[in-house]
């Protein structure tokens, strides 16, 4: 069987084929700047495994590493950034987890290999936090989730602020990809009217990002 597809049954259950390394580096490549900002975010509608995300990080953490790989503080504060960057939806649960596990071991590797030892459990936790919020089950076409009680799909958007700390607010993705009507505010402009801004779901205070996972129920 291809490695492009898990089974036929998939295919043709659910239109199920995975986009191949070559072809996801070559437009990845028409968008190369965005992939080498760190905080330039990344949202993959049918994510499946995370073919396009893990290329994505690979680029984004291999900027962490040139600029601050000397210096485990900082190499974490924008390891997690760059993680907090990427996000997926997928219809099928085994994808947000192998996608999820996909993301996590890329950044561990890395992490592992710059600091050995040193490397520290609060550090892959938050990282492990933040990619279990980003990386949802869901559908993005209906923008809930899947299950027996959907629910809106909602993001969180990692900020970094005044060094160690994040600041985290939530958004339904609906409205962060609602249109606007012709005579309003547009999300994106550059003819100088007010720009649509969607409002948080939830807003977080200030937090260390060894200690994302903690705000959630401060």
């Amino acid at each position: 069987m291809s490695a492009l597809i898990k089974s036929r049954q998939r295919v043709a259950d659910h239109g199920e084929v995975f986009t191949a390394e070559r072809e996801v580096n070559a437009m990845l490549d028409l968008v190369k700047s965005e992939t080498h900002r760190i905080d330039s975010r990344f949202l993959e509608p049918a994510c499946g495994s995370g073919n396009f995300l893990i290329e994505v990080l690979r680029r984004k953490l291999s900027i962490v590493e040139e600029r601050y790989g000397k210096g485990q503080l900082e190499f974490e504060r924008y390891a997690i950034v760059a993680l907090g960057s990427v996000y997926g939806v997928d219809l099928l649960k085994d994808n947000v987890a192998e996608c999820r596990d996909r993301l996590f071991g890329y950044f561990d590797e890395v992490y592992r290999r710059l600091f050995g030892d040193a490397c520290r459990e609060e550090c892959r936790a938050a990282a492990a936090y933040v990619l279990a919020r980003n990386i949802i089950c869901g559908d993005a076409l209906t923008m809930k989730t899947v299950g027996r009680n959907p629910e809106p799909i909602v993001f969180s958007e990692w900020s970094p602020v005044n060094g160690s700390l994040v600041k985290r607010r939530d958004y339904s993705l609906a409205h962060l990809l609602v249109y606007q009507p012709m005579d309003g505010p547009s999300l994106f402009s550059d003819l100088g009217e007010e720009a649509f801004i969607p409002k948080p779901v939830r807003d977080f205070p200030l937090t260390h990002y060894l200690k994302l996972a903690e705000a959630e129920h401060a």
